[in-house]
């Protein structure tokens, strides 16, 4: 089965599978370490990893296609590639969807924000109109190499023209072709269940802690009938605490030793990176 058919049936389960962000090839190597069964290439995630800058349309569509590109060289999970907005108008989707497919996407996302777009969970946003966010789903699907790849489209309606707004939204883009759906930032545990009441496409929570959204347990989620539970920058956020500690640590004792509450053990840093195999590797062409 391939990567984009393991989506495909993950999604149509509508179990709330829980799918992490990464931000490069490490991050990915951990979520897959750990056991989960899909990986979010995040937008975010690179914007603030990879440029140090906040997710306000900074990145480009060469920035996700080369890290999409080496976080699929690193796992072989399902990856769902945040696309922003297509980084244009209906032809630069057009063109996107067919780089990010190359690259190594499964599912593409693609959302109705004016360009440049801001974090979901940002105030300030606006959005596009609907009728050009729909030509833009068209020539997603319509880029496609392969029939399984998927396409997700988000909107960020309802922080602009309140939830109804939003839900309309959704259904134009599922009719569009859309095989997924997801409505950003809806800020109740009421606008959460009815979702999945008033949408029959497939759909993904976004859980961003810190965020709008109020925290959902998975359970609930899933019980619902959502197909993905996406925490997008939990290792990004778990990494910079993890970075803070150990240099905390570092700054206050002048010195560092291995401690696992601080720092991963150089050996398990090594099996990460899979050097056990780069060794097995090496010694086979001597």
């Amino acid at each position: 089965m391939s990567t984009q058919q393991k989506l495909k049936q993950l999604i149509n389960e509508r179990r709330g599978v829980i799918v992490p962000g990464a931000f490069n090839a490490m991050s990915a190597r951990v979520v897959a370490d750990q056991g989960f069964e899909a990986i979010y290439v995040t937008g975010a995630g690179v914007t603030n990893m990879w440029f140090g800058l906040p997710d306000q349309g900074f990145m480009g569509l060469t920035d996700i296609a080369d890290h999409t590109a080496r976080i699929r060289e690193a796992v072989d999970l399902p990856l769902i590639v945040d696309a922003d907005t297509g980084f244009g108008n209906a032809l630069n989707t057009y063109h996107a969807v067919r780089t990010l497919e190359r690259a190594g996407a499964d599912c593409i996302q693609l959302e109705d924000q004016v360009s440049p777009k801001r974090c979901g969970h940002f105030n300030g946003k606006e959005v596009i109109e609907t009728s050009e966010m729909v030509g833009k789903i068209k020539a997603a699907c319509d880029a496609r190499r392969n029939a399984d790849t998927l396409i997700m489209a988000r909107t960020d309606a309802a922080a602009i023209h309140g939830f109804d707004a939003a839900v309309e939204r959704a259904q134009r883009y599922a009719e569009a072709g859309a095989d997924m759906l997801f409505v950003e930032a809806v800020t109740s545990a009421e606008q959460i269940r009815a979702l999945t009441q008033r949408l029959k496409t497939p759909q993904l929570m976004n859980m961003v802690i810190g965020g709008k959204t109020p925290i959902t347990s998975t359970e609930e989620l899933a019980e619902m009938g959502f197909s993905i539970v996406l925490y997008a920058n939990a290792t990004l956020q778990g990494a910079v605490a993890g970075m803070q500690r150990a240099l905390g640590a570092l700054k206050t004792e002048r010195h560092l030793q291995e401690d696992p509450a601080l720092v991963v053990p150089f050996a398990e840093r090594q099996r990460l990176v899979c050097k056990p195999e780069w060794d097995a590797l090496e010694q086979r062409y001597k």
